[in-house]
């Protein structure tokens, strides 16, 4: 891989999935649980602790030290949104 992707943005969407936006404009939404084995995982799989995660150095990472590798979760099937962007947060003027 010549690319060397980067998260800019991670939200969290439900259980174990998170909206992510790429340094190159790729956004797609990632089911984080295929990562979860061994032990260092075991902290993530509750709901309170995985909601914890942040974006440090380009990938998403947790408060206990676990992190995974911007290029796993590049390449991660994900659900794309229409035009391979993700729906819009924004919230809606009244």
């Amino acid at each position: 891989m010549t690319y060397l992707p980067q998260i800019v943005e991670a939200h969290h969407v439900k259980g174990f999935v998170v909206s992510t936006r790429f340094s190159d404009g790729t956004e797609k939404e990632i089911d984080v649980s295929q990562w979860f084995k061994g032990p260092v995982f075991d902290p993530l799989k509750k709901p309170k602790m995985f909601k914890k995660f942040f974006v440090e150095a380009g990938t998403l990472a947790w408060p206990n030290g676990v992190d995974i590798a911007p290029e796993a979760l590049y390449e991660a099937p994900g659900v794309k949104k229409p035009n391979g962007k993700l729906a819009s947060r924004r919230k809606r003027s009244t």
